[in-house]
């Protein structure tokens, strides 16, 4: 197992937002600015991410380990309006988690089947970071760094 980020990543799908935990996602390009996240096949947020042909991704913070578990699965599941997640929406009308230490809005450039998981290549059209250290996920636990 190799240490690595948690990040929602959100899109907007029949009347109400989608998101997931991903903690396979990657810088591919600066030039252009390309970010890749790994989306289980089975999921409406891939849905929602090739029909709106947009996404965010919002990298938690170490504090942030319950909504890592929310959009995991592992808790119950968030609301369709987000009511309970504190957020706000990026340029792109797509949810940004609040606290997050860093987030990207993106638009889809491609998407790759890998198995039974899409490759979500996006192009970073706006982008953030913000105090914090991240969340950590390693060998099916989160840890904190320090």
């Amino acid at each position: 197992a190799v240490p690595t980020g948690v990040a929602v990543v959100s899109s907007a799908f029949a009347g109400g937002f989608r998101a997931l935990a991903a903690s396979s996602f990657t810088s591919a390009s600066l030039d252009p600015p390309l970010v890749l996240v790994c989306l289980d096949s089975q999921t409406q947020t891939l849905e929602a991410v090739a029909e709106r042909a947009a996404f965010n991704l919002s990298v938690l913070e170490r504090g942030q380990e319950f909504l890592a578990e929310r959009f995991s699965g592992r808790a119950p599941l968030v609301d369709p309006s987000w009511r309970e997640v504190p957020h706000r929406l990026g340029g792109n009308g797509l949810p940004i988690v609040e606290g997050c230490v860093a987030w990207f809005e993106c638009r889809l450039h491609q998407l790759y089947p890998a198995g039974d998981h899409d490759i979500a290549l996006g192009e970073v059209i706006d982008a953030g970071r913000e105090a914090g250290e991240p969340l950590i996920l390693w060998d099916h636990a989160f840890w904190r760094l320090g």
